[in-house]
C-alpha cells in the first residue's frame, strides 16, 4: 500500500520539479486561470452585494407601501389639453384626502401625510443645513425607522401641534456630540423644537428614489404634521390668501343706483410654477402585497374624483420598482458571471495547449522513463499533476486577487460587494476541475507513446 502511494508521490515530485525548472512558462500558463477565478469571485461579490443592498432598500422604502406625489406643472409650457384641465379647480393633495383614504379603504394598514422643506438648523451659533419633515407617528413604522433613544410622538403632541422633534443621526452628531440630546432644544427656521427622540443611523443609499418620497433619514428633523402646518407653512391657507390677492373688486355706481363688479386679474398668476398642494406626499401601507395593485387602482380613481377630474398626482409603488431593479441586476450579474466563466474556460484551453506542447518537447524524457520501467499510469499522473498544480496554484492566486478586486470596486466605485465562501468554493472548484479535464487529454496522449519511437525522436 505504502509502495503504491510512494510510487505516485514520486510522479508528482517529478511534475513539481518540471514546473519549477520552467517558472516563466508555468506562470504564463496559469494566468488564464488566475484572472478567470479573480473575475468570477469579483462578479459574484458584486451580485451578492447588489442583492443585499436591494434587501436593505426594501426595508427602507417600507414593505407594501404606496406613495402618492403631487404633479406640479410648469404653466409656461403647458399644452392646450393642460390648459383645459386647469379650468377645473383642484385643491391638490391635502389632509382631507388622508382622512378620506382612512375611512374608505379597508386594505389600508397605516397612512402618513408628509410635508418637508430644507432650511438651517441652529444651536449655540452652529448652523447646519437640514430637512424639516412633518409626519404622523405612522411614518416611522411605514419606513421601519428604529429609535436609538427617546420616544415617538404621542397623541397629544400630534393633535395639538406641540413643538417637539425627532432628529436623525447626523443632526445629533453635529449638535449633540458631547451631551444627551433628549429634552434639549434646537432652533429650526427661527422656531425652537424640543428633542424627544433620536433615529438610528443608516448607511444605505437610495439613489433615484428621493423624488418618490424616500428620504435620506440621517439629515432630517421630524415634527408632527400639525406642528408644521401651525408653526411653519400651510399652503392651503396661503393659496386662499393668494386667491384674495389675485383679484381686485371695483364697484361703479350707475345713474339708477345700480352697480357692476369688475374683476381684474393681477400679476400674481404669472408664476411659471405654482405648488398649490397642502401636502408634499401621502404614504399608504396595505396589509398584504397582493393588495398593492388593486389598492393603487382604487386610490387613483378616488383621488381623481376628489380632485374634480384633474390628474394632479402620481402614484408609485417603490417595492415593485425595487423588485424590477433586482430582476434587471440579476440578469446583468448572470451575464457578467458568464463572461467571467468564459475566461476560466479559455484558461483551461491554454493549459491544454501548453501541456500538448510540453509533451512534444519532452518525448525523449517520456521514452527514457518508460524504458526504465515506468508504466502508462505513471506518465498520466506526472502530466496530469502538472496541469492540476498549475490550475490549483492559479486558483489560490486568483482567489486572493478576486477578494482584493472586490474590495477595490467597493472603495473606488461605491458599489457594495460581498465575498462569500460559496463563491470562493465555486471558483476554486472550477479551476481544479479545469486542470483535471483539460490536463487529462495531453497526459493520456503522452502515456500512449511508444518508448522506442520516443527514444529515437529528435
Amino acid at each position: 500500500m505504502f509502495k503504491f502511494i510512494y510510487r505516485y508521490f514520486h510522479d508528482i515530485e517529478i511534475a513539481i520539479e518540471s514546473l519549477v525548472s520552467n517558472k516563466l512558462k508555468s506562470v504564463l500558463t496559469a494566468l488564464g486561470i488566475i484572472f478567470g477565478v479573480a473575475a468570477v469571485i469579483a462578479m459574484l461579490a458584486i451580485g451578492k452585494g447588489a442583492k443585499q443592498e436591494i434587501m436593505e432598500q426594501m426595508k427602507m422604502v417600507g414593505v407594501n407601501n404606496i406613495i402618492i406625489n403631487p404633479i406640479i406643472e410648469d404653466k409656461s409650457s403647458s399644452s392646450e389639453e393642460g390648459e383645459k384641465q386647469q379650468k377645473k379647480f383642484s385643491r391638490g393633495l391635502n389632509m382631507l384626502d388622508v382622512d378620506a383614504i382612512k375611512e374608505t379603504l379597508p386594505s389600508v394598514k397605516r397612512i402618513s401625510p408628509e410635508i418637508s422643506f430644507t432650511s438651517n438648523a441652529m444651536l449655540n451659533g452652529v448652523k447646519y443645513s437640514a430637512k424639516l419633515v412633518g409626519v404622523s407617528n405612522d411614518y416611522f413604522y411605514l419606513y421601519n425607522l428604529p429609535l436609538v433613544e427617546g420616544a415617538f410622538f404621542n397623541e397629544y403632541q400630534e393633535k395639538n401641534g406641540i413643538q417637539v422633534c425627532i432628529i436623525g443621526a447626523n443632526i445629533r452628531a453635529k449638535f449633540f456630540s458631547k451631551i444627551n440630546p433628549l429634552n434639549q432644544y434646537i432652533k429650526f427656521n427661527g422656531i425652537w423644537l424640543k428633542v424627544i427622540g433620536v433615529l438610528q443611523k443608516t448607511n444605505v443609499t437610495l439613489t433615484g428614489f428621493e423624488e418618490k418620497g424616500v428620504n435620506v433619514y440621517n439629515d432630517n428633523i421630524y415634527i408632527p404634521i400639525q406642528t408644521l402646518l401651525l408653526r411653519y407653512q400651510n399652503r392651503a391657507l396661503l393659496n386662499t390668501k393668494m386667491v384674495s390677492e389675485v383679484s381686485t373688486v371695483s364697484f361703479f355706481g350707475g345713474g339708477g343706483g345700480m352697480g357692476r363688479i369688475v374683476i381684474n386679474t393681477s400679476d400674481a398668476t404669472s408664476n411659471t410654477e405654482t405648488n398649490y398642494n397642502q401636502l408634499d406626499r401621502i404614504v399608504v401601507q396595505v396589509h398584504e402585497t397582493e393588495q398593492l395593485a388593486t389598492t393603487t387602482e382604487v386610490l387613483s380613481r378616488m383621488l381623481t374624483r376628489r380632485h374634480t377630474g384633474v390628474k394632479d398626482f402620481e402614484i408609485t409603488v417603490p417595492e415593485l420598482l425595487l423588485k424590477q431593479q433586482q430582476r434587471t441586476k440579476d440578469v446583468f450579474n448572470i451575464v457578467l458571471g458568464a463572461i467571467a466563466s468564459i475566461s476560466l474556460i479559455v484558461g483551461g484551453i491554454g493549459i491544454m495547449n501548453i501541456m500538448f506542447a510540453s509533451v512534444m518537447e519532452r518525448i525523449k524524457e517520456i521514452g527514457t522513463r518508460m524504458a526504465l520501467g515506468a508504466k502508462k499510469m505513471d506518465i498520466v499522473v506526472q502530466f496530469l499533476a502538472e496541469a492540476v498544480l498549475i490550475s490549483v496554484s492559479g486558483g489560490f492566486i486568483g482567489v486572493f486577487i478576486g477578494v482584493i478586486m472586490a474590495k477595490l470596486i467597493e472603495q473606488l466605485a461605491g458599489i457594495m460587494t460581498i465575498v462569500s465562501f460559496f463563491s470562493v468554493f465555486i471558483a476554486f472548484g472550477v479551476s481544479v476541475s479545469i486542470g483535471i479535464i483539460f490536463g487529462y487529454s495531453p497526459a493520456k496522449r503522452a502515456s500512449e507513446r511508444d518508448p522506442i519511437e520516443s527514444l529515437r525522436y529528435e
